[in-house]
């Protein structure tokens, strides 16, 4: 998309605004008598942070506090890069009793998307993933030479769910990473709301806005591809998911990276960047992630299956 002058402008502004709040400690004051105390740090790997619109700086800290437990005890579930994860424990025993609700609830979701996706969004990727990155950490070039066994495994409907149980075949390993964020997202949402918050900002890898910007107007959010910020999405009382080649890349080229068309085994760049505008951050961020990884024919088909997000791509 080439943007207007005038959008031009509102994406300087966005840019511009967002270097000076990185440099404040505390974010604007409002008309309602109340301000933004913001909170900063990684979750899942990526760099988080919430804009609490609260009248009470102890109160704030509180309950950005709660917050932070509650994201600590959501990623003791779902990392991959922590051993003793829920996730982990799955992966290495291929059977996991008792598992959290949150892991099976994410995970019947997963599944659910997998079929309405046919298959282009498949959890079981990460084998694959894995084959990648064992590759290019001894060759400069190439694809792996285990990538079509690799590929063998992946299959979202191997994964069995029975009551609090989940088992998985030996070769098969999950992946949440493109769609747990955007979940740990929206249970700081839920959480927030029952506390009685709104005109608040979550960004823990995922966004999602809780009503508009205390200010009346709508939060403004550039939209960036890995070249610098192409577009800019509104938000109020929606999720906005990114999904790009850039995020992570196994090669120094680049065109290698965990966008992975998980039928051929193959990363997809069809796109710089894609962007979801949804009623839910777990939605946007799996359909990000599937749109990003497959043809435009077949995105088009995915995108009519959701009608009310909005897509931006660059």
């Amino acid at each position: 998309m080439t943007p207007t002058r005038r959008r031009f402008i509102k994406i300087a502004a966005v840019q511009s605004a967002a270097l000076a709040a990185a440099s404040q400690a505390s974010v604007f004051g409002t008309a309602h008598s109340k301000a933004l105390h913001p909170w900063r740090g990684i979750v899942l790997g990526a760099e988080a942070s919430i804009q609490l619109n609260c009248d009470s700086e102890t109160r704030a800290k509180r309950v950005l506090k709660t917050c932070v437990s509650e994201i600590q005890r959501l990623e003791k579930i779902f990392s991959l890069y922590d051993e003793r994860s829920s996730l982990s424990q799955l992966n290495k025993e291929k059977r996991l009793e008792r598992a959290p609700a949150e892991l099976l609830e994410l995970l019947r979701f997963a599944q659910e998307f997998g079929a309405r996706s046919q298959g282009i969004f498949d959890v079981t990727i990460q084998p694959v993933i894995q084959a990648y990155r064992e590759h290019f950490a001894r060759h400069d070039s190439g694809l792996p030479a285990n990538l079509s066994q690799a590929l063998k495994s992946v299959d979202y409907r191997k994964i069995r769910i029975a009551a609090d149980t989940i088992e998985i075949p030996a070769a098969v390993s999950i992946t949440l990473n493109g769609v747990a964020q955007g979940y740990i997202t929206d249970k700081i949402a839920a959480l927030l709301r029952k506390e009685g918050f709104g005109h608040t900002l979550i960004d823990l890898g995922e966004k999602r806005a809780l009503d508009s910007h205390p200010s009346g107007r709508n939060w403004q959010l550039g939209l960036a591809n890995g070249f610098g910020i192409h577009d800019v999405a509104e938000l109020n009382n929606q999720a906005l998911s990114s999904s790009g080649g850039y995020g992570t890349t196994f090669d120094k080229s680049g065109q290698h990276h965990h966008l992975i068309d998980p039928r051929s085994g193959l990363s997809v760049n069809h796109h710089a960047s894609v962007h979801v505008l949804a009623s839910d951050a777990t939605l946007a961020d799996a359909l990000s992630t599937a749109l990003a990884t497959c043809s435009r024919e077949e995105a088009k088909q995915l995108e009519a299956k959701f009608p009310a997000a909005t897509v931006f791509r660059s």
